[in-house]
Order: C-alpha cells, then sequence, then structure tokens
C-alpha cells in the first residue's frame, strides 16, 4: 500500500474541486462587505479543500450591480485612478460617475483588491461575471441564488447584537 502524504488525494476529488456557480445580488448590499465575501469564494476559502496553491473557488454571477451601496461620505469622496502611460495622463474618475458609466469595474476593482496578488489572481478574476441589470445570461448555470448567504453573515452579527441589547435593558428594568 502506498504511503499517504498531506499532498495525496484520496479517493474521488474531482467533484471535491467541481466549480458551482453562484448568484449574487447586489441591490443595496455595502460594496466592501460584498466584495469580501466574493473574494472568499472566488479562492475557495469556504471549501474544506481549499489549498492557497490550488484554484479550487467557485464561479460568481452579480447582478444590480449598478445599485450597490456604499457607507458614510464615499459617494461623494471616492476617486478611481489610472494613468495612461503618457505625460500628463493621470485620469481620476469620481465614484458617482463610475457608477453611472461603468459601475461592473467598481465591483471589480474592490474584489479584486482584496485577492492575493499571486498568478492565480488573474484566472480568480476571469470567474467574477458582474451585470449592471438583474438579467444575464447565465441564470440556467445557478442552483440556487446565494445573495442572502453573502449577506447573512453581517446580518446574524447584528441581529445578535440588538438581540443582547434588548437583553440588557429587560435585566436593567427588573
Amino acid at each position: 500500500m502506498p504511503r499517504l502524504t498531506p499532498t495525496s488525494s484520496v479517493g474521488n476529488t474531482a467533484l471535491a474541486y467541481a466549480r458551482a456557480w453562484r448568484g449574487v445580488d447586489a441591490e443595496g448590499q455595502v460594496l466592501g462587505r460584498l466584495a469580501t465575501r466574493i473574494a472568499i469564494v472566488l479562492m475557495g476559502k469556504h471549501k474544506p479543500i481549499y489549498d492557497q496553491a490550488n484554484d479550487c473557488g467557485d464561479y460568481v454571477v452579480v447582478k444590480n450591480a449598478a445599485k450597490v451601496a456604499v457607507t458614510g461620505r464615499k459617494a461623494d469622496q471616492k476617486i478611481y485612478r489610472h494613468h495612461t502611460q503618457f505625460p500628463g495622463g493621470l485620469k481620476e474618475i469620481p465614484f458617482k460617475v463610475m457608477l453611472e458609466r461603468n459601475p461592473e469595474e467598481i465591483i471589480r476593482r474592490a474584489v479584486s483588491g482584496m485577492l492575493p496578488k499571486n498568478r492565480l489572481r488573474d484566472k480568480r478574476l476571469e470567474r467574477l461575471l458582474i451585470f449592471p441589470t438583474a438579467e444575464h445570461p447565465y441564470e440556467a448555470n445557478l442552483l440556487r441564488d446565494h445573495a442572502e448567504e453573502f449577506g447573512k453573515t453581517f446580518r446574524q452579527a447584528r441581529k445578535l447584537e440588538q438581540q443582547a441589547e434588548h437583553l440588557k435593558d429587560a435585566v436593567a428594568e427588573q
């Protein structure tokens, strides 16, 4: 019998590495929190077989990118910059203008900044499909809509905090 090592594959690993399609509705979701959840799924960190050297993430289809939300004064202050490589070619685009012109780029840049800067980054970003409206051609690939799951962790934390405050108030009244 061959010796098993931590890197050896045992059993049917093709099924474990199969890529699922996850749908996300960005309407009303906060940009940074949404981007972190998308980055985790693109990397495959939500799977028990995660290895940082392997690309085992899923596809993510984001709809309603034009309706993403930002907190604070970011809508007025955030600026996207790029350089054309010509003298004096620094271009600055405010968040509001970018949201009107190219809302997909807002989410793509946010997710790209949260992925590790290595050779797998471009491959992972290819699996991120973003659409400004609710219509997209990948509806048949989605087994179920994961929009609730993507914002779930933060909503649960907020609910627990609110419940703790209500319990504190109830104990204080007694």
